[in-house]
């Protein structure tokens, strides 16, 4: 089975610098500029698509029972505000291409 990796905010940074004859510390500047609008238009909309990518929005769990794994005993896992991202068609047909029938 493969190792799963994840791509570190310094390789992201020196990816698109490269890719689009930047400077690293501009594209930083960007991405931080850019995740700053994600959080604040989610924040006060509660829900913000990006075109290509998928939709994040704000949703409420419900009040649930759960364990506790190291001791077993029953608890009770309160209600809260969660934000969500749901994956967009274009992103999704990118990644795993539909099937042809």
């Amino acid at each position: 089975m493969a190792e799963k990796k994840s791509l570190t905010k310094a390789q992201i940074v020196d990816s698109l610098a490269t890719s689009l004859s930047a400077t690293k510390k501009d594209v930083n500047t960007f991405l931080s500029a850019y995740n700053d609008l994600i959080y604040k238009e989610v924040k006060k909309t509660k829900e913000l698509t990006v075109p290509g990518l998928g939709k994040f929005y704000v949703a409420k769990t419900k009040k649930r029972n759960g364990r506790n794994p190291a001791t077993g005993a029953n608890i009770s896992i309160p209600a809260k505000t969660v934000v969500k991202f749901k994956v967009g068609k274009a992103c999704k047909d990118a990644i795993v291409p539909p099937t042809k029938k």
